[in-house]
């Protein structure tokens, strides 16, 4: 019922944006002017975001998208890649029905600083687009630097992180296909927050499935620099040990102090060196480069602020963040599902204010993540949010936190039909 409300009173600011953009003009825009809508970044939140507010606003909204990459990559299901279940190819989407069903406009530059004043974006080669409403949503950015050695390893491609779906998830199969037999491939896991929790733990799973497969001797250390599994632990721990066992061996606290890729070097804070045959190290992570460019990253200089009624920026009237890149509300994953529904909120926003209405009271968002843990079984979790005035954030509604019952081919089946729904709501 409230999801239904959320629609209803979105698609109502819907209607009332066609009328009011023709007759009276839009908040802060010039009247009769055709309001400007910039979105930054084509992933899950700013594709998404893109779309509903060509839809929502029924065509009176100009969008343009700022994207350099020439297709969507989806990074949820690329481990799938990893493990040599899919190809890179079966990931990779155009934005091409964007533009052409929707009418979205499509800069392929880099956006390199903004004028959070006047709202005006700089883009690669000294072009400058200025709107009346800004959406980011950068995605992360990795800090290898925090990491002695690791920047060298990674610019002589000895350790990947394969953390952003493309050519670094091949060469990572890759890697896993050089394996020696008996080998070792460690996988070292950042204090949370993070990109996709249950990542990391899925990626372990079926790497050591493949492993049990073409390798059988070989095993996967899993480095956790967080006290335990952070996402699915009980369901995760369950498969290892039913699954994998003697395959994968977990190891918690271990923080990441220093990368040898020339001797395969793994050093901690605090416990012994570690060497591998293969090194996937995931660098801690922060919003991407052009919010912290901008200043809009002030928590713990990583995580970006934002009004969650809105997505809007503390920091800047008329900018809104989205996905990976905010400080997010308790118990609110960084994932595409959660990303895809914060632009739906921002989206209905934005249309609704530019027609001098509120925004929509009682927004709520809904997130399920699938992992694989084998070829062909898996687990998910399920939650929904809403959204508290008094406390000015999002609470997980009691009781939504659903589970796997139990690891299943079935589950695998809605894991892709999840992953083909989701990439549809956001690009067709």
């Amino acid at each position: 019922m409230k999801r239904r409300g959320f629609l209803t009173r979105a698609l109502g600011a819907t209607a009332a944006t066609s009328a009011l953009a023709a007759s009276v003009g839009c908040a802060g825009v010039p009247r009769g002017a055709r309001p400007q809508v910039v979105v930054v970044g084509g992933g899950f939140g700013g594709a998404t975001a893109a779309k509903y507010l060509r839809l929502w606003s029924a065509g009176t909204i100009d969008v343009t998208l700022v994207e350099p990459a020439p297709a969507f990559v989806s990074c949820p299901v690329s481990n799938l890649v990893v493990a040599g279940l899919k190809t890179l190819d079966d990931i990779t989407l155009p934005f091409d029905t964007l533009v052409q069903r929707h009418g979205v406009r499509w800069r392929r530059e880099v956006a390199t600083a903004i004028d959070l004043d006047t709202r005006e974006l700089r883009l690669t080669g000294g072009n400058r687009l200025r709107c009346d409403r800004l959406v980011l949503s950068p995605g992360v950015a990795l800090m290898s630097s925090a990491i002695p050695g690791l920047p060298a390893a990674q610019a002589e491609g000895r350790v990947l992180h394969a953390w952003k779906a493309g050519p670094e998830t091949t060469a990572l199969h890759r890697q896993l296909q050089a394996l020696p037999p008996g080998g070792v491939f460690a996988i070292t896991i950042p204090l949370a927050p993070y990109r996709c929790p249950p990542g990391p733990y899925e990626r372990a799973s079926l790497v050591a499935d493949w492993l049990g497969r073409h390798n059988p001797r070989a095993k996967v250390l899993v480095l956790d620099a967080n006290d335990d599994v952070v996402s699915k632990a009980a369901l995760f721990k369950q498969a290892w040990a039913e699954l994998h066992a003697g395959r994968i061996e977990y190891r918690p606290q271990h923080v990441l102090a220093g990368v040898d890729g020339a001797r395969g070097l793994l050093r901690f804070e605090v416990q012994d060196d570690v060497r591998a045959d293969v090194l996937n190290v995931l660098p801690p992570m922060r919003a991407g480069a052009i919010a912290v460019q901008a200043g809009l990253a002030t928590v713990n200089q990583r995580w970006c602020p934002v009004d969650f009624l809105t997505f809007a920026s503390v920091h800047a009237p008329g900018v809104h963040v989205l996905g990976d890149a905010i400080q997010a509300a308790p118990q609110m994953p960084k994932s595409g599902h959660m990303a895809n529904n914060h632009a739906k909120v921002a989206a209905a926003a934005i249309v609704a204010e530019l027609a001098g209405l509120p925004p929509p009271p009682e927004p709520m968002l809904t997130n399920a993540c699938y992992s694989l843990v084998s070829a062909d079984q898996a687990i998910h979790v399920a939650s929904v949010h809403r959204y508290d005035a008094a406390a000015r954030t999002f609470n997980l509604v009691p009781g939504s936190g659903g589970v796997s019952a139990a690891r299943s081919a079935q589950e695998v089946r809605l894991a892709e039909a999840w992953a083909r729904n989701t990439w549809a709501d956001m690009l067709v």
